[in-house]
C-alpha cells in the first residue's frame, strides 16, 4: 500500500530497523534512533544497490517520489543514479570553489605575489566587496551580464558613478582571469559598455598661475601644523611626485649626498623604478626632517612623531587627507588646490617656461611612454636635463615666493 503523509508522520521507531515500502522500489528506512530516511532500491549491472534520497520531513513524500522517478529515468538511459549523485556532488563542490568570490580572492593573491602595493590590493578588495552581495556566491562561469549590471547599478544609485565605472573594470579583470584558468568562457562585462551613466571628467584642482602659486608657497612656509605635514607640502611643491609615492617614502630610498631619491617599483603607478633628482632646497628640507623622523623607517610618519628623545616614531604614513586638510586650513578650497594638483602646477609651468623638452618633463612626472624604444632612450637621455630642471624649478619656486601678493 502506498504511503501517505499522515502515515509517515505516525510511524514510530522500534527496537529493530524498519523498511516501509511506498511502491516502485521506494521505501522509508526507520532505524531505532527514530530517523526517517528515504531510500530507492534498484539493480544496475546485475548488482543490487540502494540510493539514499534524504531524510523526512526535509524531503517530503512527494519529493521522494519525484527523486525515485528521476532515478528510474537515469536507469532507462543506462546511468547509475548512485554514481550520478556522486558526480553531481562533485560538480556542486567545484562550482562552490569557482564562485566569483573565490576567483576574485585568488586574483588578489596573485597581484600580491607580483608585488602590487598593499594600498592597491586593498582598493581592489574594497571594490570586489561591493560586488559580492550580488554575485559573490555565484559560480563565475554562470554569471550573466544582467547580474553584473545589478551590482553596478547598486553602486551607481548612490551617486558613485566613477566607482561604478571602476567596479565594472575590476569585475571584468576577474572574469578574464577565470577564462584564462578555465573557469569561465566569456567576460560579460564587455556587453555592459555604455550601460552605465558616464561620470563627468573632474580634473584635480591645481593652481597654475605663477603668482597665485607663489601665494601658496608663502602659505606653506607659514604653516604652523605638524612639521611632517609642512615638509610634505614643501616636497610636493619641489618634487611634484604622486602623493602616495611621497607619503610612503622610506629613508632607505634617499641618498642625500648624491641628491637622488629612488622610488621602488611597487609604489610606482607603472611598477617601474623611478629616480628623482633632488635640488639643494629639497635636500635641506630632508636633512632637517631626518632629525625628527630619522630614527624610524618612514620619512613622513602620520602619528606618534616627535623630535624629542625617547618619543615614539609613527609606524604609519601621513594620509592624503592630511595634505588636503592642511591646504583647506590654509584657505585653499577643494576646487582650488589638491595634493595631486602639485603635479599639474609643475607640469603647466615647466611646459610654459619653454626651457625643457616636453619628454623630459613627462619623464620627471613618471608618465610612461607607450613606445618601449622611446622609453628606454628617454631614461638615459633626459637624466641630465632633469637634474638641471629640478634645480631650475626649485629656484623658480624661491622666485615665486617673493612676488608681490
Amino acid at each position: 500500500m502506498p504511503l501517505s503523509d499522515a502515515r509517515v508522520r505516525a510511524i514510530k521507531p522500534t527496537e529493530k530497523a524498519q523498511k516501509i515500502s511506498d511502491g516502485g522500489s521506494l521505501f522509508l528506512f526507520v532505524p531505532p534512533n527514530g530517523s526517517k530516511l528515504w531510500r530507492f532500491a534498484y539493480t544496475f549491472a546485475g548488482k543490487q544497490k540502494t540510493l539514499a534520497i534524504g531524510a523526512y520531513p526535509a524531503i517530503s513524500l512527494a519529493e521522494a517520489r519525484a527523486a525515485r522517478d528521476a532515478a528510474k529515468v537515469l536507469l532507462s538511459k543506462g546511468v547509475d543514479p548512485g554514481e550520478q549523485k556522486k558526480l553531481d556532488a562533485i560538480s556542486a563542490a567545484l562550482a562552490r570553489a569557482t564562485t566569483f568570490e573565490v576567483v576574485a580572492s585568488e586574483l588578489l593573491d596573485k597581484k600580491k605575489r607580483e608585488g602590487r602595493a598593499e594600498r592597491t590590493t586593498e582598493k581592489l578588495r574594497w571594490l570586489y566587496d561591493l560586488a559580492k552581495p550580488h554575485i559573490g556566491s555565484r559560480p563565475i562561469g554562470e554569471i550573466t551580464a544582467p547580474e553584473v549590471l545589478v551590482a553596478l547599478r547598486a553602486v551607481e544609485s548612490r551617486g558613485q558613478l566613477e566607482t561604478a565605472k571602476r567596479l565594472r573594470a575590476v569585475i571584468g579583470e576577474a572574469f578574464r582571469y577565470a577564462v584564462a584558468t578555465g573557469r569561465a568562457t566569456t567576460d560579460p562585462t564587455f556587453a555592459l559598455r555604455g550601460a552605465l551613466t558616464a561620470p563627468k571628467v573632474k580634473h584635480r584642482a591645481a593652481i597654475i598661475d605663477p603668482k597665485a602659486f607663489g601665494g601658496l608657497l608663502r602659505a606653506i612656509d607659514g604653516f604652523s601644523g605638524q612639521p611632517t605635514t609642512k615638509a610634505a607640502l614643501q616636497l610636493m611643491a619641489l618634487l611634484f611626485p604622486r602623493p602616495g609615492e611621497l607619503r610612503f617614502a622610506e629613508w632607505s630610498e634617499f641618498d642625500l649626498d648624491a641628491a637622488v631619491w629612488t622610488v621602488p617599483p611597487p609604489r610606482m603607478k607603472m611598477r617601474k623604478e623611478h629616480k628623482v633628482p633632488l635640488p639643494k632646497q629639497a635636500v635641506a628640507i630632508l636633512r632637517e626632517l631626518h632629525r625628527i623622523t630619522g630614527r624610524g623607517k618612514l620619512v613622513l610618519p602620520g602619528y606618534g612623531m616627535s623630535g624629542g628623545e625617547g618619543r615614539k616614531i609613527g609606524q604609519k604614513p601621513i594620509s592624503e587627507n592630511t595634505i588636503n586638510g592642511a591646504l583647506r586650513r590654509m584657505g585653499f578650497g577643494q576646487d582650488e588646490m589638491s595634493a595631486h594638483g602639485f603635479r599639474a602646477s609643475a607640469s603647466t609651468m615647466l611646459n610654459e617656461s619653454g626651457l625643457f623638452a616636453p619628454d623630459a618633463i613627462e619623464a620627471a612626472l613618471a608618465h610612461q611612454d607607450t613606445n618601449a624604444v622611446r622609453r628606454a632612450y628617454a631614461r638615459g637621455q633626459f637624466w641630465d636635463e632633469r637634474v638641471r630642471m629640478a634645480a631650475w624649478w626649485a629656484d623658480e619656486l624661491d622666485r615665486l615666493r617673493k612676488l608681490p601678493a
